[in-house]
């Protein structure tokens, strides 16, 4: 696989390669910092123990409570910790959940992050922080929550057990797949898409053949740091507006919700925009780009029905009136009798509605 390669893309250093999580120690010396808080959620909390060892006297502290969607009493709780321990960073080592903790501490302190993804949400590549606070969560753009270090290590995610890789790479495509048709996309940012989307469907069915598949394990991690990346680049619509709802308000887990909600807001979205969602069937096959992501999702054993998240057919209702107050902009227009008969599709695990 050859040596470890940093890619620079603005102030963010991203570093790919086997065993790259040693050298977070160097990547503090060269940012001179001495005081990292490792987070972590609880179930991962050996990883940011194992991680605050090898840093010895470079570790301040450790912090396992980081939790879905960026509770903002879970955050308060941690800045009590970066208090205490005068850490001058963090060091967050998971999923979206971790990331999403140490951006809120970036968010309110500007302390520098190196962030170590065991999963392939990309949230580490963007800008975006998105909390939840009584039920109800918001989104914010500040470049100061973008990493100074990702350090995207293919030992990490080689025991990612293959359902949640199929999942978090389902959450990455979400972003890819947005952004063929976002409103301020550039040949650039839907370049940048392709090579994620490809990057994923190339590379997920070697590693569901073989989960410890290193190479292939590689370009699913380039694949969610191009996904990430874009973005962080574009505006993104009704697919991740209606994930948000069902996430922050249903308490629903973030990558499954993206996994099962994706191709019914994309086939939703084709019937405005198919010439740009053209790609997705070249890649995969099919006319619909929704039905194809469908077909392709079936064909990964990933989850297909909300209802197997636990929402319940009596939250479809509330669901679809608060996706369509305060809609994102959206190339197919959003109406409430349109998203319930969606959400209704997505709840029973049905083909999507063409």
């Amino acid at each position: 696989m050859g040596q470890p390669a940093p890619v620079i893309t603005s102030d963010v250093r991203v570093v790919f390669g086997a065993n790259t999580r040693n050298t977070v120690a160097a990547e503090l010396r060269k940012l001179n910092l001495s005081k990292a808080l490792v987070l972590a959620t609880p179930q991962q909390c050996d990883d940011a123990l194992d991680i605050a060892e090898q840093l010895g006297s470079l570790a301040a502290g450790v912090f396992c409570k980081a939790a879905m969607h960026t509770p903002v009493d879970v955050t308060e709780a941690a800045m009590q910790h970066v208090t205490e321990t005068s850490a001058d960073c963090v060091v967050a080592i998971g999923g979206g959940s971790t990331t999403g903790l140490g951006k809120a501490i970036a968010y309110r302190t500007d302390l520098p992050q190196i962030v170590i993804p065991t999963t392939y949400a990309g949230s580490e590549c963007t800008p975006i922080l998105g909390q939840t606070e009584n039920g109800v969560k918001t989104t914010l753009s500040d470049p100061k929550v973008l990493p100074e270090v990702i350090i995207y290590d293919s030992e990490l995610v080689k025991t990612l057990p293959v359902p949640m890789t199929v999942t978090s790479a389902l959450n990455a495509m979400a972003h890819a797949a947005e952004a063929l048709y976002a409103t301020d996309r550039t040949a650039e940012t839907t370049a940048l898409a392709l090579d994620g989307l490809k990057a994923f469907v190339d590379g997920l069915p070697k590693v569901l053949e073989d989960p410890s598949d290193l190479e292939a394990r590689e370009a699913t991690q380039r694949g969610a740091w191009a996904c990430g990346t874009v973005l962080g680049q574009v505006g993104m619509a009704l697919h991740h507006k209606l994930c948000h709802t069902l996430g922050g308000s249903f308490d629903l887990p973030h990558a499954e919700t993206h996994a099962i909600v994706l191709p019914h807001a994309i086939a939703y979205n084709a019937r405005a925009v198919a010439k740009d969602l053209q790609p997705i069937c070249d890649l995969l096959g099919g006319s619909n780009a929704g039905t194809a992501l469908h077909n392709f999702a079936k064909a990964m054993n990933a989850p297909i029905a909300l209802r197997e998240l636990g929402l319940k057919k009596a939250d479809l209702d509330r669901a679809a009136e608060l996706a369509t107050t305060k809609p994102y902009p959206n190339p197919q227009p959003v109406t409430r009798e349109d998203i319930r008969a969606l959400l209704q599709a997505a709840w029973a695990g049905d083909t999507p509605i063409e």
